[in-house]
């Protein structure tokens, strides 16, 4: 096969127009059957289970399940063939049409909800815990397709809109489906027969939606299956790990789900002995936990200038332990008082805080993931994404029990709700940063982030021209001490600069660009090693199918003209032709720099005076169309330039 051809196995819809925002590929085919589809399917979920969980609780005497374990039976149940199952249905998902997947998942839904059905009419707890691991089934088989279809039918650009839709989508189909379910199955005489409709019609429904997906091509249709679910279990943790990158994103999300079920487990207890509020009180925190996840989740497209931008996972993760903190001390002053309602919890002042806390963490929650998923799916192989996702999952289920049993261990030794989100914020943090430590690139992303949206308003035209996969050379005027931070803002992919070697030896950029792996140049009469170190890198980079910056000055501009291009970047790629790379060129212009704080303006030196200009500099970055390595001179780079510069 050959890479056109894999690209087009991969994006087999990638021809058709992108959308102007996230809501408007609720129009479009390719995308709308599949997450109503999705939607249906995490509505029904949680409908069955609420619904079997206040039966066994509150309607039905088991003798060898009390009330008081229903709900951790159950959700035991639901969470333990993600634990069995993940690694076949990664392997499924990769060998066979993706469409075709889903509508086999959809056809078992089916038949696991008539069985339901029955169980509920029969008022069976036992078929309805053989359901419950049914269930759990279908989701663990859908998982995997559900993020691997994804990058196949969106590009770059659409990316974390769509994974920001899906998302929001998840979390508000679980709201409905566990308010629903709540709600027949407490209907009297006739609750049970309603909840039994309702299984069964929202399956129909998410399968007829299901006709319209689109076909999406198999991305290894030559995997062998293996079945044994522990050695392949084993593989994808070794196929995920193959990328660091990607391992410990799926950490980060794995950590995410642990955060987040810590908080959704507590609810009850929470809003019972802390919060002093009925059961619809508790049902209340879930709402506002809920649209927060959602709204953050859509608010990603937004922040990231519909890129895949890594940069919020960390904001998200500040936001997330600031506002868990913040609960406990909003929680932990409430005075005793008598069991509230709904209308008496929202009438106190002191409970507006508490619900704004779950907000503010749900929604940065939002933050964290969605970039993250977003992530994974565009630097994983194809030949085996939904493996990567399945791995994805194992991890999540382990996560969640150690949520469980950590929190549990928390409780028995006294701790208090309250204390135990102080905890949870606290861990948050520390797990974070020792994250960003182990992957830089989030936190350059979000230095980067930072510096183009609240230092300087930055524009970029022409970002179409930015390669999205293979190796290439960005080469750009150099006009401050932040160019390059402000072209890592421009590129969703990460980039290796060659700068410098001065540079390295200022304070805060000095380190930062460290972080970055920048490769630090000296004139080859100052330092011939490092020099001839510098080219050898460079051509690393490009072997590996990365990108290498530039700037073909040699040095900051001090009067704000476009100085004379050297010979650098001949000499680079004669290098990558030795190795068998021809890396396309690509021309790009940072305008309006000239002046700012962080350029030459004043006397030679930067920083000296900071508002010179005021606040939030107007700046952009116009970017051209790639020359051919066979093409590129030093001049006729300098002209492409220039001419973007001009515009």
């Amino acid at each position: 096969m050959s890479q056109e051809q894999a690209r087009m196995a991969d994006h087999p819809h990638a021809a058709e127009p992108s959308h102007p925002n996230q809501f408007a590929l609720l129009r479009q085919r390719r995308f709308a059957p599949f997450f109503w589809t999705q939607f249906a399917g995490a509505a029904n979920d949680n409908l069955f289970k609420f619904a079997f969980t206040v039966m066994v609780t509150y309607q039905l005497s088991v003798s060898w399940m009390p009330p008081s374990m229903a709900g951790l039976v159950i959700g035991a149940l639901f969470i333990l063939p993600f634990l069995l199952f993940s690694a076949t249905s990664g392997q499924l998902t990769d060998k066979f049409d993706k469409t075709r997947m889903i509508r086999f998942v959809k056809n078992l839904e089916i038949a696991i909800m008539l069985v339901a059905a029955w169980g509920f009419l029969a008022s069976s707890a036992a078929v309805l815990l053989a359901c419950t691991f049914l269930m759990g089934l279908h989701s663990t088989l859908f998982g995997p397709v559900k993020f691997a279809y994804m990058p196949q039918v969106l590009n770059e650009r659409e990316l974390t809109g769509g994974n920001g839709m899906v998302e929001m989508g998840t979390f508000v189909a679980i709201l409905l489906g566990q308010v629903a379910g709540g709600l027949l199955v407490a209907v009297p005489d006739i609750g049970h027969a309603w909840v039994a409709a309702a299984c069964v019609l929202l399956a129909l429904a998410g399968r007829a939606v299901a006709q319209f997906i689109p076909s999406v091509p198999a991305t290894d249709p030559g995997l062998s299956i293996n079945w044994n679910p522990v050695t392949e279990t084993w593989r994808n943790l070794k196929l995920a790990h193959a990328s660091p990158v990607v391992f410990r994103s799926l950490l980060g999300i794995s950590w995410m789900w642990f955060f987040g079920a810590v908080f959704l487990s507590q609810f009850p207890s929470f809003a019972k002995e802390v919060l002093h509020g009925d059961a619809h009180v508790a049902s209340l925190l879930l709402v506002v936990f809920s649209v927060g996840i959602g709204v953050g989740s859509l608010l990603c497209e937004v922040l990231s200038r519909r890129h895949v931008e890594i940069g919020l996972v960390p904001l998200g993760a500040i936001g997330m332990s600031v506002f868990a903190i913040d609960l406990y001390f909003a929680s932990r002053s409430l005075p005793p008082a008598p069991e509230m309602g709904l209308g008496a919890f929202v009438a106190q002042a002191a409970h507006w805080r508490v619900m704004a806390d779950l907000a503010l963490l749900s929604l940065f929650a939002g933050l964290y993931s969605v970039p993250m998923y977003a992530l994974i799916q565009m630097r994983s192989q194809p030949t085996h994404r939904a493996r990567i996702i399945a791995a994805n999952n194992i991890l999540n289920a382990l996560f969640m029990i150690g949520s469980s049993l950590i929190a549990g261990a928390l409780l028995g030794a006294g701790f208090s709700v309250p204390q135990i989100f102080l905890f949870t914020g606290i861990a948050n943090a520390i797990v974070a940063f020792y994250i960003f430590l182990l992957v830089p690139e989030y936190l350059l992303r979000f230095v980067a982030w930072v510096a183009s949206r609240f230092v300087y308003r930055f524009r970029i035209r022409g970002d179409e021209h930015l390669p999205t996969q293979g190796a290439a050379i960005l080469v750009c005027n150099h006009v401050s001490f932040v160019d390059a931070v402000l072209l890592m803002a421009a590129s969703p992919r990460p980039i290796y600069f060659v700068m410098d070697h001065r540079i390295f030896r200022v304070p805060v950029l000095g380190w930062l660009f460290r972080l970055a792996k920048a490769i630090p140049i000296a004139p080859q009469k100052e330092d011939p090693a490092v020099y001839a170190a510098a080219f050898e890198r460079a051509a690393q980079v490009l072997r590996e199918g990365d990108l290498l910056a530039i700037f073909p000055e040699g040095g900051i501009t001090r009067d704000g003209q476009l100085q004379p291009f050297k010979g650098g970047i001949m000499k680079i790629l004669e290098r990558a032709r030795e190795e068998g790379v021809a890396p396309p060129v690509i021309p790009m212009a940072l305008t309006n720099l000239w002046g700012s704080y962080f350029s030459r303006i004043e006397r030679g030196t930067a920083m000296a005076r900071p508002f010179r200009r005021g606040l939030f500099n107007r700046v952009g970055l116009n970017v051209g169309p790639a020359v051919p390595a066979t093409l590129v001179q030093p001049d006729l780079l300098r002209e492409r330039v220039a001419g973007l510069l001009a515009d």
